[in-house]
């Protein structure tokens, strides 16, 4: 893994110029924050070395390193996921590479779920806290001591501090969000209208296919972590109908510019 990493930073450095401080992580159809960033380079993911590739539609396949307020920053836009047949390793490989280039905040977006009662589709949920319902962790194997502890503490995954400031920002801009728990499963079909009912009793408020391995990743090296869901469709009795891919991509386009906008602001006032 290290020799691994070490080979991808070598690659990366030599095609940028600045050290990037805060990671972000775009997911299904929102990928229209890295239109905020002011590129410096475009790394696609194809070129870069030990990197999976992007197969889902909605996701671009490459790094964006470049500025956004007065920050520097290194965009994925698009992530891997379990149901494309990567292994846990191999999807949160981009995170130990992103931490070990010099970011100090890793951001995750996606759309997902919504199974608590009182969401709306479109509403923005802070991720507040997880439970993995994957089947599989990417720490599971033996563990090198370099990157991170054999047993990890996962008390507090999600930064209280970031979540105050995007809490802050929000309210400042009238924007309704909810803040939730997050069930991740490994896909790739939705869930049944009985799965969704498993999944609320368990105690999440939103179920999607991704985000919780680079969480697990991420405090293994401890990277504090920030994570915004954007509820594409709803899980809810009464609520349930069909939904497809393209159903999803298109309402978490439809609320993206409503997360850009706090983000965007939350990034250029955080001190790292």
């Amino acid at each position: 893994m290290l020799k691994k990493i070490e080979e991808t930073i070598a690659y990366i450095r030599h095609e940028i110029t600045t050290n990037p401080e805060i990671g972000i992580v775009l997911g299904t159809g929102l990928g229209g924050l890295a239109n905020e960033i002011i590129p410096e380079s475009s790394l696609p993911y194809k070129d870069i070395p030990n990197f999976p590739e992007s197969t889902v539609k909605g996701h671009e396949g490459r790094l964006i390193f470049g500025k956004l307020g007065d920050k520097n920053v290194v965009a994925m836009q698009g992530r891997f996921h379990y149901y494309e047949g990567y292994s846990m390793q191999e999807l949160t490989f981009p995170i130990r590479v992103l931490k070990k280039l010099g970011i100090k905040l890793l951001i995750l977006s996606n759309a997902a779920g919504g199974v608590n009662p009182g969401f709306e589709i479109g509403d923005l949920m802070v991720i507040k806290d997880h439970i993995n319902l994957m089947g599989n962790n990417p720490l599971l194997g033996p563990n090198d001591d370099s990157l991170g502890p054999r047993f990890p503490d996962m008390s507090e995954t999600y930064d209280k501090k970031i979540i105050r400031h995007f809490t802050k920002i929000a309210r400042s801009h009238s924007i309704h969000f909810q803040t939730g728990v997050y069930a991740a499963v490994s896909g790739p079909t939705f869930e049944t209208p009985a799965e969704y009912k498993y999944i609320r009793v368990l105690g999440a408020d939103a179920v999607g296919m991704s985000t919780v391995p680079e969480a697990i990743v991420a405090r293994h090296m401890m990277l504090p972590v920030f994570a915004v869901s954007i509820i594409s469709d709803l899980g809810v009795e009464g609520k349930i109908v069909e939904i497809s891919h393209e159903e999803v991509i298109d309402a978490a386009a439809r609320v993206e510019p409503k997360m850009t906008l706090i983000l965007k602001e939350m990034i250029s006032k955080l001190e790292l």
